[in-house]
């Protein structure tokens, strides 16, 4: 299991090797994805919180990414938080998910992307529920529910 020091290492040093790779050009992807999955996952955006569809849903199931397919998160680590986007205390696999320094909107953060196709999910957050303490706050439309 992740903790913090696993994802800031991961963020400095680099990240486990992905399975697999899926690459487009931004055209391809432009076609691929709804206008809202292309904002958050392409270009970074963020969708309205508590409005989205993943937010309230708490039955069991896998989380893919809604760009390639990759799994990313397990219903049984997801959890209620207040942040008004889905939230997971840890992802399905160390190699699901692509961790950087993210400094834009005046905040230190680390970014969540799929390991897999590079898409924008979210961020990783030191402030979950212990074990081990990490939120994964996770764009809904980044998301494909199984």
């Amino acid at each position: 299991m992740l903790r913090w020091k696993d994802i800031i290492y991961y963020a400095k040093y680099g990240n486990p090797e992905p399975y697999h790779r899926v690459d487009f050009t931004e055209q391809e992807w432009a076609q691929k994805l709804s206008p809202a999955q292309y904002t958050v996952m392409r270009q970074k955006g963020t969708e309205p919180p508590y409005r989205n569809a993943y937010c309230k849903v708490f039955e069991p199931g896998t989380y893919l990414c809604a760009a390639c397919g990759s799994l990313l998160f397990n219903a049984s680590e997801k959890y209620r938080a207040i942040s008004g986007w889905p939230s997971f205390t840890q992802p399905a696999t160390k190699a699901a998910i692509k961790y950087s320094f993210d400094d834009s909107h005046h905040m230190q953060r680390i970014e969540a992307c799929c390991n897999v196709c590079d898409s924008h999910l979210g961020h990783v957050f030191q402030d979950g529920p212990e074990p081990y303490g990490l939120r994964y706050c996770i764009n809904s439309v980044c998301l494909t529910k199984l």
